[in-house]
């Protein structure tokens, strides 16, 4: 849910030549007098007020802000418009940088910021068009009630903004007003509800994994992917929901306790009735290979089936262009992938000390400074229908609403779903627009302008089909995708080419943006689901406690707005031009997307506990028991839900109860599932190598947890990246592989491979936040079924310098021993007593846009770090690495909590930074070690507990 918060890396001279004005202004720091009065007079001038009074326009009543001492701010109001206008305000105070730099990516306009570096990235981002879908959600969708919140918001920034600019802003604002007198403009309701689609984009679900298998087509076998794409161990890893079955249109729970009411009245009625068996539904057996698109008949005198063959190579060819695309994109929330997840578990009254349900959170998302997350409480000082909200947890800033956390009444939590709501569509185009159903339909086209700050405006024109936008455009290898793919002598002229079309479910409009203030207010299991109908972008694992009765409820919902495919699976691009394969829901069908009434639901299971950590919702399929709609094959694996699973039962055995500190314990397993399965191999492989051996020693003993300290998790972890290496990543194309890592390889031809074939230097181009294999839980799954054959194709490697060349399992794995033996020499010094897992697995905040792409001066001015940390790839405590491009933490539990359903005062939380986006300020990293040390802050809710913990209260005034 990651490389970049708000934006990319700027490569262009432009934006560097604005940086040089902040470095050169800072540098005086080193000089005289009046050069350090003036710049600590930028770095503190944006400093928020946070005692005393001030007038805000717009308030009919006075507002109280109470922040604690980490800044933490609870609001106090009389109306729900002074408490949303009062949000905006103080988010603005702390966070607007960070704000501004948002909604210029999500309406695509950082170029507008930062120069010519970025047009690239607002072309693609204005193809996509979030701001369009956003507006038309505002204009058509949302409910006045959210449209008044929106603009009180909105209020509530611009009454900040007001009289305010450059370093009364930020010290990042104080440099662009120097080099460009760039001014921010007026916040807008729209502004906000755009933030949901960067949300839900980073959160997509399958389609780097559908890339990535049209790519692994040019080297590998259908068979070989299918190797590296198991089916989910539901015989192993339990699934969210244990077995549920659709009557009468509605979706009933198999696995609730006896008597519970998990009917989930007030949550409103389907038009949809009935349910459909959906091919390839995923279980136990291997999802049967996809097949290549078909073409168009030959009737249409348009393409035949020769050429659709040849489309498919030229796509393979041109997705490494996309790939590569989308890479520039600004990844608000982290890279997409196996990393991209959360872990969330809900214990039931009757297994907890407190008598009353614990929830716990922590989504993992990419590290960001300041934090994607900013901690707030708002409450009404007397509930009423003027004012409904008293609610406390983690918000966006540019955005009203709390998005997790608790009321008085109920807790939840997220986790992403994973839902495969995207697809890949191969368009035949013609100069006068695309082929669909033996005829020639017109496209629709916009144009767009891009500003660019010290260049002059670039147009552009977007393409939309009816599968979605063409963001083919946006490459010139994209562009000509087909013309370089053979095709029959009898194939006619296809114009300008096959094009690349994405339909996704974020980009027709919705009403997520209703259900965040539903979730807000909800009051009881019934009234939460009708709330998670409406939150359909991005889809996500809902989790449910209430405090009601003698041990409370405790309940999931799976939302989300989820296609019903028509012939195609999701997992390989799909032929645009013939309707079979299009969108039941879209803009030519009827069916819709999959019925609220029918999506998985889970109330009081008779087990005591849901666990959600990105593992499969339900067994699908049409055998008793399993749920007749397909929503994902491209789950993660389950291998830190269960371990969350195991954690719990092994806790509640014998009667035992689990407290909040328990729940704390559990976040913070840094067990290692695939170190449980290889350490008892590499411990028997025969070494002779006295410097390996001594290595391989420390994994005698060991017990498999990551932490920081850990020689053994070092090497292990070591031995796993070249295990990684050696069966797979030196097989993967080059499309796959990390930028710069080059091999010599056979030169494509159509000859024959004998001793005298060329080699050529082949280089890798994937982004290191992408690159593969990257070591996720789907890789744990891959190998553990290959270690049962000793002698699998996989493990066999050529030779390579003074190493000799492996046919079998533990012949490879002995080379990967001794190549992280070298490598953590290298690294870490010859001594293994100085050896850590923490000092390879380390953590830097970077402070987004100049943190990442600015002088190095800069970052050593606004970053932080590093942490050594434990934990790992697919742990509970998931700090996640990149097996392709080295053991740095590329994301993390993002924050962390655990609530307390019979004293809500006794809740936990933490953010990974601090409430602060002000470098310097107490508040901009005062969380962060204590983050690492997995410790958790006091949650005051009630307003003696609130009252008790402030240490400064602002009051704002009409």
């Amino acid at each position: 849910m990651p490389a970049n918060e708000t934006a990319p890396p700027v490569k262009k001279r432009g934006r560097r030549a604005r940086l040089i004005v902040l470095v050169l202004v800072l540098a005086l720091l080193s000089g005289f007098g009046y050069g350090t009065y003036w710049s600590m007079d930028n770095v503190r001038a944006s400093f928020p007020q946070a005692t005393g009074s001030l007038k805000v326009p717009g308030l009919t009543g006075t507002v109280e802000v109470k922040r604690d001492s980490h800044g933490i701010p609870q609001l106090y109001a009389d109306n729900d418009d002074d408490l949303f206008r009062a949000q905006g305000f103080v988010h603005a105070q702390d966070r607007f940088w960070e704000m501004d730099v948002r909604r210029h990516m999500t309406s695509g306009r950082l170029s507008e910021m930062f120069g010519d570096g970025q047009v690239e990235t607002d072309a693609f981002l204005r193809t996509l068009g979030w701001r369009q879908v956003a507006q038309a959600e505002y204009d058509t969708k949302l409910s006045p009630e959210t449209k008044k919140y929106l603009q009180a918001y909105a209020d509530g920034v611009n009454a900040y903004l007001k009289g305010k600019s450059g370093k009364d802003l930020s010290v990042e604002h104080a440099t662009l007003k120097l080099s460009d007198d760039y001014q921010p403009e007026q916040w807008t309701p729209v502004d906000s509800v755009a933030w949901l689609k960067a949300m839900a984009w980073d959160l997509r679900g399958n389609m780097q994994d559908e890339i990535d298998r049209a790519l692994m087509a040019n080297k590998l076998t259908q068979a070989q992917i299918d190797e590296l794409y198991p089916p989910y161990p539901f015989d192993r890893n339990k699934p969210i929901v244990d077995a549920g079955k659709i009557e009468g249109g509605k979706y009933a729970p198999q696995g609730s306790a006896p008597g519970s009411n998990g009917s989930g009245k007030g949550s409103g009625g389907s038009t949809a009735t009935g349910s459909q068996a959906s091919t390839g539904a995923q279980g136990p057996a291997a999802p049967t290979a996809p097949t290549a698109p078909t073409a168009p008949t030959a009737p249409t005198g348009l393409a035949d089936d020769t050429t659709a063959q040849g489309a498919t190579v030229g796509l393979r060819k041109s997705l490494t262009s996309l790939a590569a695309t989308l890479d520039k994109v600004p990844a608000i929330l982290g890279p997409n992938g196996s990393g991209i997840g959360s872990n969330s578990w809900v214990v039931s009254g009757q297994y907890t000390t407190t008598g009353k349900p614990l929830l716990a959170n922590d989504p993992h998302l990419s590290p960001q400074l300041p934090s994607v997350w900013y901690q707030m409480g708002l409450h009404c000082r007397t509930v009423s229908n003027q004012c409904k909200y008293d609610v406390a947890g983690y918000t966006f800033s540019g955005m009203p609403g709390v998005v997790i956390g608790h009321n008085a009444d109920i807790a939840w939590g997220m986790t992403n779903l994973g839902a495969d709501v995207t697809d890949l569509y191969l368009e035949q185009v013609k100069p006068e627009g695309y082929v669909y159903d033996n005829r020639v339909v017109p496209f629709t086209t916009r144009e767009e302008v891009i500003k660019i700050a010290g260049g002059k405006s670039k147009k552009i024109t977007v393409r939309t089909t009816n599968n979605g936008p063409l963001i083919s455009d946006r490459s010139d290898e994209l562009g000509t995708v087909g013309s370089r793919a053979p095709v029959s002598s009898s194939a006619p002229d296809r114009g300008n080419g096959y094009a690349v079309a994405l339909r996704w479910t974020a980009l027709d409009p919705g009403k997520s943006m209703d259900a965040v203030f539903s979730l807000d207010r909800a009051k009881d299991f019934a009234s939460f689901r009708a709330a998670a109908r409406d939150f359909e972008v991005p889809s996500q694992n809902l989790i449910y406690a209430d405090n009601k009765g003698t041990s409370g409820n405790i309940g999931y919902q799976a939302p989300g707005r989820i296609p019903v495919r028509g012939a195609g699976d999701g997992r390989m691009p799909a032929p645009g031009w013939d309707s079979k394969y299009a969108w039941k829901g879209g803009k030519d069908g009827n069916a819709g997307y999959i019925p609220q009434d029918e999506m998985p639901y889970d109330y009081n299971p008779a087990r005591g506990y849901i666990v959600t950590a990105n593992q499969a919702v339900v067994e699908t399929g049409t055998g008793a028991g399993k749920y007749p709609y397909v929503l994902t094959t491209d789950w993660g694996y389950g291998a830190r839900s269960q371990r969350i699973n195991d954690l719990i039962e092994a806790k509640t055995k014998d009667n035992g109860k689990i407290s909040t500190d328990d729940m704390r314990t559990m976040q913070m397993d840094n067990g290692s599932e695939i170190a449980a399965l290889l350490t008892p191999m590499l411990a028997k492989i025969e070494v002779t190598d006295p410097d390996v051996r001594s290595a391989q020693k420390l994994l005698e003993g060991w017990n498999y947890t990551q932490e920081p300290d850990s020689a053994a998790a070092a090497y292990f972890n070591a031995v796993w990246r070249n295990i990684l290496k050696l069966s797979f990543g030196d097989k993967m194309p080059k499309e796959l592989r990390i930028e710069g890592s080059c091999m010599n390889v056979q030169e494509e031809s159509s000859g024959p491979v004998d001793d005298l074939a060329k080699t050529v230097r082949e280089c890798g181009a994937r982004d290191a936040d992408s690159a593969q294999p990257d070591g996720g839980d789907r890789w744990f799954e891959v190998v553990r079924r290959l270690v049962k054959d000793e002698k699998s194709a996989w493990w066999q490697t050529p030779a390579a310098r003074n190493q000799p060349a492996t046919a079998t399992r533990d012949q490879l794995f002995a080379r990967a021993m001794k190549d992280a033996r070298w490598e953590l020499t290298a690294k870490l010094g010859k001594d293994q007593s100085t050896w850590s897992w923490g000092r390879l697995h380390q953590l830097t905040l970077k402070n987004q846009t100049i943190g990442t792409g600015g002088p190095g001066f800069m970052q050593w001015l606004l970053n932080r770090g590093p942490w050594n940390l434990g934990g790992g790839e697919a742990t509970v405590n998931a700090t996640g690495w990149n097996a392709s491009s080295g053991y740095g933490v590329t994301w993390v539990p993002s924050m962390r909590m655990v609530v307390n359903l019979n004293d809500l005062d006794k809740s936990r939380w933490i953010n990974l930074t601090g409430a602060s986006g002000h470098a310097y300020h107490d508040n901009y990293t005062d969380q962060t070690t204590m983050w690492a040390k997995g410790e958790l802050l006091d949650w005051p809710f009630g307003k003696e507990a609130v009252d008790k913990a402030t240490t400064e209260t602002l009051t704002l005034k009409p």
